[in-house]
Formats: structure tokens, sequence, C-alpha cells
């Protein structure tokens, strides 16, 4: 490992805290990331951190060195970014983010296709459903499914709607019946989603009316694929992201109820770090996704705002 790339990652670590997240956050096996800053200690002859059972911290050399070589990193860094514009080169590695029934879904092809044509492009995935507004040093691009956007810190992009559906498998109807009103929900088992399991609340609306429902009693779970699996299995209804679902749909393995009801609407948004200007092959890629999506069934191609 070359000197940049150890500053590189004696910075991830100062920033996460924590070895296993700064390998987790690079890409790194975690053995690396220890001898790399084992190896930076040895040739400055300083100690950089205090390492506890819970977490890692800057000793105060530490603090003052990362002060230092931050700012002339990330100089580093914009100087090639502003070559490689300028003289059209797309090579280097793109840090991705993204919700994991989409990534899932979506972007092992649409990332093939890209690979196809830029070749020269590398990239680093990461894939959960915590929501990613601020984009900072760990990511150059988060793909969010959110209520729109309102963050003001980061460059955000709106693509596309993502419509959303109840649905059923329709033996679980033939048992339980097709709900004809929200109110009928009540005596459903309606499949809840939530980042610890505790359950949702749905707003539907029709017209001028609306109605709120809390689920997940029955079942909560922090996976929309999995939710999508329940649901195929007679587990209950579901509330998800069409294109998760359009085959099944077609298929008639899941059917929609309640079309005539709809959830708060979804967009599908990119969020980049606050730059002047957009690297090239972020650029592009950006380019990439947009046309992927928006040929895909399950979003809608309309934009707003």
């Amino acid at each position: 490992m070359g000197e940049i790339e150890e500053l590189r990652v004696f910075l991830a670590v100062a920033r996460e805290q924590s070895f296993v997240g700064a390998a987790r956050a690079l890409g790194l096996p975690p053995p690396s990331v220890t001898r790399s800053i084992a190896a930076l200690e040895d040739r400055l002859g300083l100690q950089l951190f205090i390492r506890t059972t819970r977490r890692v911290s800057l000793t105060p050399a530490g603090a003052d060195y990362a002060a230092e070589i931050d700012p002339l990193l990330q100089g580093i860094g914009q100087a090639t970014e502003n070559l490689r514009d300028r003289h059209g080169d797309t090579a280097g590695l793109i840090r991705l983010n993204a919700p994991i029934a989409f990534g899932a879904e979506a972007l092992p092809e649409i990332i093939a296709q890209f690979r196809a044509l830029h070749p020269q492009v590398t990239f680093s995935v990461v894939l959960n459903d915590s929501f990613v507004a601020s984009v900072d040093d760990s990511f150059d691009l988060a793909i969010r499914i959110s209520q729109a956007p309102r963050e003001v810190l980061s460059i955000w992009r709106k693509i596309c709607r993502v419509d959303r559906v109840i649905a059923a498998s329709p033996a679980y109807l033939e048992e339980r019946g097709v709900p004809v009103h929200p109110s009928d929900l009540q005596h459903h088992v309606c499949v809840g989603h939530d980042a610890q399991g505790r359950g949702e609340v749905w707003e539907l609306q029709s017209g001028k009316e609306s109605h709120r429902l809390r689920v997940g009693e029955v079942l909560s779970v922090n996976s929309a694929g999995l939710m999508a699996g329940l649901a195929r299995a007679g587990q209950g209804l579901v509330l998800l992201p069409r294109f998760m679902i359009e085959a099944d749909l077609a298929s008639g393995a899941l059917v929609q109820v309640l079309p005539g009801w709809t959830p708060p609407q979804l967009w599908l948004t990119l969020y980049y770090p606050p730059l002047d200007r957009l690297p090239a092959r972020l650029d592009l890629f950006s380019e990439h996704v947009v046309k992927s999506v928006t040929a895909t069934r399950g979003f809608s191609v309309s934009e707003e705002g």
C-alpha cells in the first residue's frame, strides 16, 4: 500500500472511529486496515490512535496530523479529477450507496451495462436501507427511494416517481377475503416494514378521504425483499414499490388490492457530495442510471419539481 493510500486509510479510521468501519467504507479487509495504521505509526514514530474495546480515537498527535493532511489529500483528489475531466478520462472508482431492494433488483444490470461501455470505471457498492441525504466522503453517489428531498447540504436530483401498491397472494385473498376499503385492513395481516422491525403506519388517500393504519403487529421486518417473499407465501398484505413485484403481478403470483387508494408519493433520488462539478465518470453513470430506471417497468417516468 502506497503512502497516499495509507493516509486515506488513516483518515477513514479517524472518521469512522473504527478499524472495521473504515474497512467497510473503503472496501478493504479489516486486517489490511490494521496493518496500514501500524505501518504508518511505525514510520512516523508516533501513536496516532488510542484503541479501546469500544472505540478508536485520535491521540493529540493523530488529531494534529489529520487536520494537516485532510485538506492536502482533498486537494490531490480534486487535482486528479480536474485533470481527468479536462482530458475526458472517465477512469476511477465510484463509491455507491443504494437501498437493498433496489440494489438487488436493478443494480446488477445497470452496473453491468455501464461497465460494458466504460470498463475503466470500478465500483464499491454498499447496500442498506438507512436514509442517506448528506453524502460525505464515504460515498460519491447515494440512490434513495423516499419522499421528496428537502436536504440543503447535499446536491440532489429527483429522477422519477416510485409507485407503490398493496398486494397479496390469491391464496391469502381467497382465505381472508378481498378488502374493499382501508377500514377492512384491520381484519387482515398487514406486513410492516421498519428498520427495527417495530411496524409502520400506512397512510392511504382516495380523493379527499384519507385513512391511517398501524401495521406490523403480526409480521414486521426490515427487508422489502422478505416482505415480497412473505406475500408470495400467503402470509399477508404488503405495501411495496411496484418495480419490486411487477413480475409477480404480471404472473398472478400477487394481486393488487385497493387500487383506488394511494400512499404518499415516493421518489427515486440521486444524492451527491457538495461538489462544484461532478467527475466525468459520476456524471456519465448518473445519466446511465436515469435512462435505465426510466425504461424499467414499475417506475413512473414523469418528473415534477
